[in-house]
Parts: C-alpha cells; sequence; structure tokens
C-alpha cells in the first residue's frame, strides 16, 4: 500500500488535526461561502477526515470501494495514521513507562493519541451515515475497531502513567420530600 501523495487534491483544501502529510492548512473563500454559513468546526473537521479516509482507500492496493471497506481495513487506517503521531508511548521495557514527564528522551516511538483516534472515529461514524452508508454496515463501528481503541486506551494509560477514566457528572442534590426549593418562601 503506498502513502497518501504529498499534494492535496482539490477535493482536500484542509488539514486534519492528526498531522498528515499531505494535507494543507489554508482554505480558499469563494463566493458561494458569503451566500451560505460556513460549516462548524465540527463538520469541516468531520469532512477533512472523510475526505482523508477516502483519499486513503484509493491509494490502498489495491484500491479499494468504500463498500467493501471493513472494520480490518480501519485497523489497517489507524495504524498507518500512528506514523504521523505526536505522543510519546513507552514500551515495558522503557526505564519511563508510566511516567507521564520523562525526564530524559527515550528511543520509544511516537503514536496518535487515544483521544485523537476516538474524536477521529467518531467523526467518521457520523460521515458514513450521512454519505448513505448503513448503520449496520458501518466500519467505523464494528466490534473490532471498538476493541482496538479500548486496547489503545489502556495501553496509553498504563505506559504514560495518566488515567483515562470517564469523569462523573455531580448530581443534583435530592430534596426530601415536603421540603421547598430553595427561595420559594
Amino acid at each position: 500500500m503506498d502513502p497518501i501523495p504529498s499534494s492535496p487534491t482539490s477535493e482536500e483544501p484542509f488539514s486534519t488535526n492528526l498531522n498528515i502529510p499531505g494535507s494543507s492548512s489554508s482554505s480558499s473563500s469563494s463566493s458561494s461561502s458569503a451566500a451560505s454559513p460556513s460549516p462548524s468546526r465540527y463538520e469541516s473537521q468531520k469532512r477533512r477526515d472523510w475526505n482523508t479516509f477516502n483519499q486513503y482507500l484509493r491509494n490502498h492496493r489495491p484500491p479499494l470501494a468504500l463498500p467493501q471497506c471493513s472494520g480490518a481495513h480501519v485497523l489497517e487506517f489507524l495504524r498507518y495514521l500512528d506514523q504521523f503521531g505526536k505522543t510519546k508511548v513507552h514500551s515495558h521495557m522503557c526505564p519511563f513507562f508510566g511516567h507521564p514527564n520523562p525526564p530524559a528522551p527515550c528511543p520509544c516511538p511516537l503514536r496518535q493519541a487515544w483521544g485523537s483516534l476516538d474524536a477521529l472515529i467518531g467523526r467518521l461514524r457520523a460521515a458514513f451515515e450521512e454519505n448513505g452508508g448503513r448503520p449496520e454496515s458501518n466500519p467505523f463501528g464494528s466490534r473490532a475497531v471498538r476493541l482496538y481503541l479500548r486496547e489503545v486506551r489502556e495501553l496509553q494509560s498504563k505506559a504514560r502513567g495518566i488515567s483515562y477514566e470517564k469523569k462523573k457528572r455531580k448530581k443534583p442534590p435530592v430534596l426530601p420530600p415536603g421540603d421547598p426549593p430553595a427561595g420559594t418562601t
């Protein structure tokens, strides 16, 4: 499989938050953008991610059509993106394993951060369905992709000494029956 070419196509004028060569960060303003409201940051990012994934499929050897794409191809794409990552993930043998801020450099690889991959998959899941895909055949929501993301989260959590626990929402205090709410006396 060949990497994504280094020159952007006319349908990919934006880069994703993931550091991928071949994407530029400039945007062109056209006369039609004045008439319609510009898309939200999320919608723009989702479109860029969708275009990047489709470019990856076109450059795949042999080229893949979207209906042929499976969870295994999505995992291949995520592993491909790792080479452009900026997050140091320490191996078990590294003396800095489990340290969030190591005091010296080490040869451990740079990878895509779990949070970036998780957000990317969320946007691609939505884009797949918006572009005519059926939810039950969405390769971005496959069990293999969910398990891979969980594995990456656990590995990075241990390797970097950072907890990825979900934040718990504070529940509003429960008033005993018969007590009026504060400020209504």
